[in-house]
């Protein structure tokens, strides 16, 4: 009973926290599905957005616009990382990871330390209403009509001719240029609209908490592919709909899970371990899978 009492009472408070890592979880699906760049750029944009914010905030600024640079700033991370790639050709993870890096080194500037409290700061909830930052239900109902909204606006721009040809050049990029389709500009366009949704969730992430630090984004990138690869075993990848609902369903499921082995008394240190361990089984097993449909083939 108190392993049971224990999940049912962090169900709402991982919920709300689902719900803003779903933006992180769209942030990770759009270049690895739709434009097929594998991108590690979030482990970097996540943190910056959560540090213009917050600078931005401790500034004075008003928190709907400081929560629009952080998004600006996750959309030139984004952008960088693809300029990276196609300017110096360098592989689409090596670019990534050289971005991640050196943004570590610019959030430690734009914030000036490692962490920062923002407590005394007004935040976009606020002014929203005054019980958002304590109400957990009323954060729900909120982030959960946000990331409806954005799944709603992805959907009908993924049906545009634009969108088509996002697609196309993460379906075949070599193809793209006879189509009269620019793979620069959408490999651009496609990562910056990626890294601008995870600089939203990293804004969102330090109002909601009322905390910031520059190391916010280590691990993000895992627990992301594993929410990611948890919906789309649910909902599966055949429409746009599905696709874009895999990121919203498995960041619920992930973080329920993880609610799941905190109320077995599993340590929170261990779980990017689990973490590990459950998208390396997930990704292998389809391998593993055709390794041995290979041998029963000769075999007969």
């Amino acid at each position: 009973m108190d392993f049971l009492q224990a999940f049912l009472n962090l169900v709402p408070v991982t919920l709300a926290q689902s719900l803003v890592y779903a933006l992180l979880v769209m942030g990770i699906m759009i270049p690895i599905r739709l434009v097929g760049f594998p991108d590690l750029t979030c482990e970097g944009s996540f943190p910056l957005g959560g540090c213009v914010c917050a600078a931005l905030l401790l500034a004075g600024w008003h928190p709907v616009l400081a929560t629009l640079a952080a998004i600006a700033a996750g959309v030139l991370a984004g952008a960088l990382t693809a300029l990276v790639n196609l300017r110096f050709g360098l592989s689409p993870l090596l670019a990534g990871i050289v971005v991640f890096t050196a943004l570590y080194s610019i959030n430690l500037r734009v914030l000036g330390q490692s962490n920062v409290a923002l407590f005394d700061t007004a935040s976009l909830f606020q002014l929203i209403h005054p019980e958002l930052t304590q109400s957990v239900g009323l954060q729900i109902g909120f982030f959960a009509l946000l990331v409806l909204a954005l799944l709603f606006a992805l959907r009908w721009y993924l049906r545009t001719e634009s969108g088509a040809a996002l697609r196309v050049v993460g379906v075949n990029a070599d193809l793209a240029p006879s189509l009269g389709i620019s793979d620069w500009t959408y490999t651009i366009a496609g990562l910056a609209l990626a890294n601008g949704l995870v600089g939203l969730g990293g804004a969102l992430i330090v109002q909601q908490q009322g905390f910031v630090d520059v190391g916010m984004g280590l691990g993000v990138l895992i627990n992301g592919l594993a929410s990611l690869v948890i919906g789309e075993a649910l909902t599966g990848r055949k429409t746009i709909t599905r696709q874009l609902a895999a990121p919203v369903v498995g960041s619920i499921l992930y973080f329920q899970l993880v609610s799941l082995g905190l109320s077995s008394g599993l340590k929170p240190g261990d779980l990017k371990l689990v973490t590990a361990v459950f998208v390396l089984i997930t990704l292998g097993l389809p391998a593993f899978r055709a390794r041995g449909q290979a041998r029963e083939t000769i075999r007969v």
